[in-house]
């Protein structure tokens, strides 16, 4: 098989169809400090300007050999065009992701903009996907959303969010139906600018916090809606934390492949799930990527997430940007040699 690119490699993934190699992509932030310090620009201003956003996504890809770019980077774009405002700390060296400062404190308060899509920093994304596609097709754009739940958590308390859960279910349940609903008019829109694959990261309703029969009851149901919504592009579950008690409920909402982190034990959800289904992950990027220094253990821990049966070697949450870099070329190298040989993707596929 001749040399695919990033975008057809990982297009091929999706579609279950051989490959060359093992795809080396991921659904969530990607962003490192060797591409923001080659553009001559900081961490804070990648966020507000649709150009430097792109080129970062691109610089950071072409860098390390990456299959595919993902943006946005921060979990506050879309609370921001609700009107809770951002705190972008564009004062500040060093990173530091943009924060939701005002969030609602009561479900009395919640008034969501019709036109929330044409505020904040929402049409900025937009323009930094169009230069993506045109800059740099070869390679896979994806978007991520976060899940209704984890964006109730955005826009609202937590604690008042769960206090609601059991004082005020009916309202409770109006409103996460109604973030449902954005969440779906998002990936619908994300679809019509013709990204390659949407992440939905549900990344606050791990075992960690919610009970199975609480997931199955409060999470299931939306995210399967959210996943029924995406017709036109390959999808992707993503939870953050465990999730061994929850994978089989997670692959019922319908997305075409999961993601799961470390506390995932892979090697029981490749049995639980069989060989059909297209799992992603499952490494700690930060100790990984930014804390181990000696590429005999990056390696290690990149193969051991083939070995357990994984389609495509995801970080387990967003690459923390100061990552160093051989432990990033390493990573990418193994996936490139050692998925080659061993990859279940290529070999199963």
């Amino acid at each position: 098989m001749s040399e695919l690119t990033g975008k057809q490699r990982v297009q091929k993934l999706f579609k279950r169809e051989p490959v060359d190699t093992m795809p080396c992509f991921s659904g969530q932030g990607a962003v490192v400090v060797q591409a923001i310090e080659k553009m001559g620009t900081q961490f804070a201003k990648i966020h507000t300007d649709a150009k430097l956003m792109a080129q970062s996504a691109i610089t950071s890809a072409r860098l390390f050999g990456m299959d595919g770019v993902v943006i946005p980077y921060d979990m506050a774009v879309v609370a921001e065009a609700m009107g809770r405002g951002i705190s972008l700390y564009e004062g500040t060296e060093g990173i530091i992701y943009p924060t939701v400062p005002n969030k609602w404190k009561t479900l009395d308060e919640i008034d969501i903009p019709e036109d929330y899509m044409r505020r904040g920093r929402l049409p900025m994304v937009d323009e930094a996907f169009k230069i993506i596609k045109e800059d740099a097709p070869d390679l896979a754009v994806g978007a991520w959303v976060l899940g209704p739940f984890t964006l109730a958590g955005q826009i609202m308390e937590l604690d008042i969010l769960l206090k609601g859960l059991k004082k005020n279910k009916d309202q409770t349940a109006a409103f996460l139906s109604q973030v449902t609903q954005i969440t779906i008019d998002m990936c619908k829109h994300y679809q019509d600018l013709g990204v390659d694959f949407i992440s939905v990261r549900e990344m606050g309703s791990g075992t960690d916090l919610l009970s199975p029969r609480m997931w199955k009851t409060l999470i299931g149901p939306n995210l399967k809606k959210v996943f029924d919504s995406i017709t036109k592009v390959p999808s992707v579950n993503h939870i953050c934390g465990s999730t061994d008690m929850i994978i089989e409920m997670m692959h019922e909402c319908g997305a075409t492949a999961l993601s799961v982190d470390q506390k995932n034990n892979v090697v029981e959800t490749r049995q639980k799930l069989g060989n059909d289904v297209l799992l992603f992950g499952n490494f700690d990027p930060y100790n990984t990527l930014t804390q181990l220094e000696d590429m005999t253990q990056v390696k290690a821990v990149i193969k051991k997430c083939i070995d357990d049966g994984l389609d495509s070697v995801w970080p387990g949450c967003d690459i923390w940007p100061d990552i160093r870099q051989e432990n990033m070329e390493t990573y990418v190298k193994t996936v490139r040699e050692y998925g080659k040989k061993a990859s279940p993707a290529v070999g199963r596929i």
